[in-house]
């Protein structure tokens, strides 16, 4: 059996903007992550820095571009994590880790926040870009997920874009599997790495995005919360759109995404406040991670417990930002 190190949690970081006044509400603004972990200035080689710096930004630029032109939140969302998808830099599409199996599994989920639809799909294999996939299944489909090689053979019927399992691959996570199954044992960079965004478009509403390759190692069959609407995706008009990343186990326990969206509704938290506590919850149970959440009127919070996340906003009026470790 594997074993997994954990390291010793951070302290809760939390990073925000949320309008003093109503005439502060942004035309529209996009906020994304990468994924949370053990991400240390001192781990990460200037060059690597730069290329991770460029792709939040290309992100960024993806889902603003969609916002800017007028287009709806759940367009912008996925546009966003789509860069990531086909970026061999995030565990997400080309590039995400492999399963004890040598194969790729990949998860992805969608939701709009205007009527709360929603689509997912878990354990694809051959579907290029998943976060395609969980769209098909919100817009053409009277369901929420499909899994397996039911999801697979759907998104071939939608059309999508398929490829060899093999196109997932790269050194970098043939190598980590390498490793684990050498050692039997999983680090916390081997069970991190999901990536996505949340956004408010000009007309006020709200979507979510999230998409991942799962665990190094990990058994087949094994489904963390990024597809699960709730635990990792979650958005409502008017109350918060969230996107999370961290150990999935522990954010489907305690139903993070939408944890998060109940206490700013029904407890008249802040969207601060709220995700503090739910990943208090989860550090509780012995998990970690991060969130981004987007509030009804578009203020905005990087909340995680890790010693870092890749993560990103953009707004109307031409700001856009990237960081990466716990004190930027």
């Amino acid at each position: 059996m594997i074993r997994s190190v954990f390291c010793a949690l951070a302290t809760m970081v939390t990073i925000i903007h949320a309008p003093a006044h109503a005439d502060d509400t942004p035309e529209w603004r996009i906020v994304i992550h990468g994924g949370a972990g053990v991400i240390l200035r001192e781990n990460l080689s200037v060059e690597r820095e730069a290329a991770y710096t460029a792709a939040l930004e290309t992100s960024l630029k993806a889902g603003g571009d969609v916002l800017a032109s007028g287009g709806s939140a759940v367009d912008a969302v996925q546009a966003a994590v789509l860069t990531m998808e086909d970026d061999p830099l995030f565990n997400a599409g080309r590039g995400a880790v492999m399963t004890a199996a040598r194969i790729h599994e990949l998860d992805a989920s969608i939701m709009d926040g205007r009527d709360r639809n929603a689509g997912a799909v878990a354990g694809v294999t051959r579907v290029r870009n998943p976060i395609l996939a969980a769209r098909a299944v919100m817009d053409q489909s009277e369901h929420v997920m499909f899994a397996g090689p039911g999801a697979d053979n759907f998104a071939e019927t939608a059309g999508l874009e398929m490829v060899d399992n093999s196109y997932f691959t790269t050194e970098r996570r043939s190598q980590a599997l390498d490793r684990v199954l050498r050692e039997q044992t999983r680090t916390d960079a081997d069970r991190h790495g999901t990536v996505g965004a949340v956004a408010i478009d000009r007309q006020g509403n709200i979507a979510a995005a999230t998409t991942t390759g799962g665990m190094t190692a990990k058994a087949a069959g094994r489904v963390g919360d990024s597809p699960i609407i709730g635990a990792a995706t979650y958005a409502q008009n008017g109350v918060c759109a969230v996107s999370a990343t961290g150990h999935g186990e522990y954010f489907i326990r305690v139903g993070v995404a939408k944890t998060i969206c109940s206490r700013v509704e029904l407890a008249g938290e802040t969207i601060v406040a709220a995700a503090e506590n739910a990943l208090g919850q989860v550090e509780t149970l012995g998990g970690d991670g991060g969130v981004i959440v987007m509030g009804g009127e578009g203020q905005y919070a990087f909340v995680f417990n890790s010693a870092g996340m890749y993560r990103g906003m953009m707004d109307a009026s031409g700001t856009l930002e990237t960081a990466i470790f716990a004190a930027e």
